[in-house]
């Protein structure tokens, strides 16, 4: 597991993105500019994916998807699906942010009970694999997917999530592109 602590803030604006099997959507690039984190919950496919994410304090988060295996990937490239970990952590003001695929918990629809069971700390459970937008605040910790934000089965458009931590209070906002960018 890869862990990564930010510096003391008073709030923070994280991108939240999963499954772009080799594209990113320059929409969702746009949101993620405007951030200060961004987060890929797997699925990525290439590094120029990885290089397209560029939050306000240059930091990504990334975990491997079930179709980050290195012979997946280039030959120049498959070294850093090899370094992805399979869970990672971020501390941000209020809580923790705990992502990974999801697919080790139901390989068509992750159990939301499987992850919390997994993560109990966490204030925030990231997933992907399903590339549905998904935000389930039913139980703590909430338990989020930001759909696809490539152009693989986007269920309606390239999607992404903001999350806002501070430190007494979390938000999720929901970005769904048009499938057709303008």
């Amino acid at each position: 597991m890869s862990k990564f602590v930010t510096p003391p803030r008073r709030f923070a604006r994280v991108a939240i993105v999963s499954d772009t099997h080799g594209y990113l959507d320059e929409r969702v690039a746009a949101i993620v500019a405007t951030c200060d984190y961004a987060v890929h919950a797997g699925d990525i496919s290439k590094a120029s994916v990885l290089e397209a994410l560029k939050p306000q304090q240059r930091r990504v988060v990334a975990v491997a998807g079930n179709n980050d295996l290195s012979h997946m990937w280039s030959a120049t490239e498959s070294h850093i699906a090899d370094g992805l970990p399979e869970v990672a952590e971020l501390e941000l003001p209020g809580g923790k942010l705990v992502v990974e695929h999801g697919h080790k918990h139901g390989m068509s629809s992750p159990c939301h009970d499987s992850l919390r069971q997994a993560y109990p700390e966490a204030r925030v459970i990231v997933y992907g694999h399903t590339h549905k937008l998904v935000i389930d605040k039913s139980s703590s910790p909430w338990v989020i997917n930001p759909g696809a934000a490539g152009r693989v089965r986007t269920h309606g458009g390239p999607s992404c999530l903001v999350l806002i931590a501070d430190k007494n209070q979390w938000s999720v906002e929901m970005q769904r592109f048009s499938t057709i960018a303008a």
